[in-house]
């Protein structure tokens, strides 16, 4: 459902709300009209008393829940919203009403008026939302940058995404959050001239940072990461950074001992800086993303293996000199892995599916996307993994119909993709039907998947997502 409709049937709901109660208003009117003689069930209940002198003594019986009574008054009080602009004047209709917007939109409603804007800035309305700030657009008004950095801390943001800065101005941001240093969790610094001075800045200012992310950061060197990365970090991501080599991930490897997540994209890292983590790390790392890594071989891989034997999620994407080999390593040493990444490796083979379908019994996601000698008889091996959940094979181009018929048996998928091959027919993408569980598949330039095909798959998987 979209979100203008669910907008729409909230408001509905409220206006529902607004005609009961002046229908409960108007009978009431009516009831008090008549009088004594009227219904009995406008009367209060009664209890009469007769004393020794013969007199008569009448007391009201009050409800024997006084709380109930007196929230279902406060329910139907004069206080509700009687008309459309009360009810977008009222706080409470608000605060559900504006969960049905994207945070995008959010930002855009809290211009509309002051009301909208304090309920809108309550931090719940923030959860998990990055403000990206564009630091060539910041105003040069000091008071004007101030309002701004004021609105960040009232709404909660613990997360904060930089594009674009220098020294001068994390400088500026830092010394914003200063009062609120210990909110600011997570810091990401994207296309930045920032140098080895604006880091030790940005560290030594939030003490409370366990996640930062660089990427196009290509001023930064070897020399500042050792000298201001934070022991408190377990989350680190660093891409595109033309400094980085050996030496860095030789600092990663002793200055973050509680490193639990590590992304890495870098063209001149060798195998020798996989033999830097330490037995604690290799202990509590469990996430490594290499990414396009081009110097890393087989031997790399006897480095990850041996020194961090705990991951369970890795990806080896890019790497172009890994060969059915290093899979193999992978797959007899890494025993407790979720998720395997071995796209645009071109000299993965069926030999490597072969292995990973004989020893890797809880991997749950494998991606092979542009493994061009990945054929049926691969495919075919996967299909007696039960663990298996997502399956991406995106321009495998030797994958054909005999593919698909052991994808059939696979009932545990739920993720499926098939982008780019070209080889597949009609008939052997309808009968992906048989997958009763499939919530995701994806046939982008595939020339079988033509409209009636999608007609018919939409049709017979009415709860799964065909994107075509």
């Amino acid at each position: 459902m979209s979100t203008i409709k669910r907008a729409y049937m909230e408001i509905s709901n409220g206006i529902r709300g607004l005609r009961f109660r002046s229908e409960q208003q108007s009978q009431q009117n009516t009831s008090a009209a008549q009088g004594p003689q009227g219904s009995r069930e406008t009367q209060l209940p009664q209890r009469f008393n007769v004393n020794g002198n013969g007199t008569m003594n009448v007391r009201i019986v009050r409800s024997p829940k006084p709380l109930i009574a007196r929230k279902i008054r406060s329910l139907f009080s004069k206080s509700q919203p009687d008309t459309i602009s009360e009810l977008f004047a009222d706080e409470r209709f608000l605060s559900k009403f504006f969960f049905y917007f994207a945070p995008e939109e959010r930002g855009t409603l809290c211009q509309v008026c002051r009301l909208w804007k304090n309920v809108l800035y309550h931090p719940k309305f923030w959860v998990d939302v990055t403000p990206i700030i564009v630091c060539r657009e910041l105003s040069r008004n000091d008071d004007q940058r101030c309002r701004f950095y004021e609105s960040l801390q009232h709404r909660g943001f613990d997360t904060v995404c930089l594009f674009g800065a220098t020294d001068n101005e994390v400088s500026d941001f830092v010394a914003h959050f200063q009062t609120y240093k210990k909110q600011i969790k997570a810091v990401s610094l994207r296309c930045s001239n920032v140098t080895d001075t604006g880091m030790e800045v940005l560290f030594k200012k939030l003490p409370c940072l366990y996640k930062v992310e660089l990427s196009g950061c290509n001023e930064i060197t070897e020399t500042g990461l050792w000298s201001c990365l934070n022991p408190k970090i377990v989350s680190l991501t660093i891409s595109d950074c033309i400094n980085v080599a050996d030496d860095t991930v030789g600092a990663i490897a002793q200055l973050l001992p509680s490193l639990f997540e590590l992304n890495l994209q870098a063209y001149h890292v060798t195998d020798a800086s996989l033999a830097f983590f330490s037995a604690k790390q290799g202990y509590i790392l469990s996430i490594l993303r290499l990414h396009s890594c081009w110097e890393i071989t087989n031997h790399g891989i006897v480095n990850i293996v041996h020194s961090l034997p705990n991951l369970t999620v890795l990806s080896m994407s890019g790497c172009s000199k890994i060969t059915d080999d290093g899979v193999e390593l992978i797959a007899e040493n890494l025993r407790k892995l979720r998720s395997l990444d071995l796209s645009w490796c071109p000299r993965i083979t069926d030999a490597s599916l072969e292995y990973i379908a004989c020893d890797l019994s809880q991997l749950e996601e494998l991606i092979l996307d542009r493994c061009s000698r990945v054929s049926d008889i691969g495919v075919g091996y996967l299909s007696t993994m039960t663990s298996l959940r997502r399956l991406f094979l995106r321009w495998c181009t030797q994958i054909r119909d005999f593919s698909l018929k052991h994808i059939y048996s696979m009932r545990n998928l739920r993720v499926l993709s098939l982008a780019g091959c070209t080889l597949v027919s009609g008939q052997g993408l309808c009968g992906l039907t048989q997958l009763h569980n499939l919530d995701e598949l994806e046939l982008t330039n595939c020339p079988s998947a033509t409209r009636e095909v999608c007609l018919y798959l939409r049709e017979n998987m009415a709860h799964c997502l065909v994107v075509d």
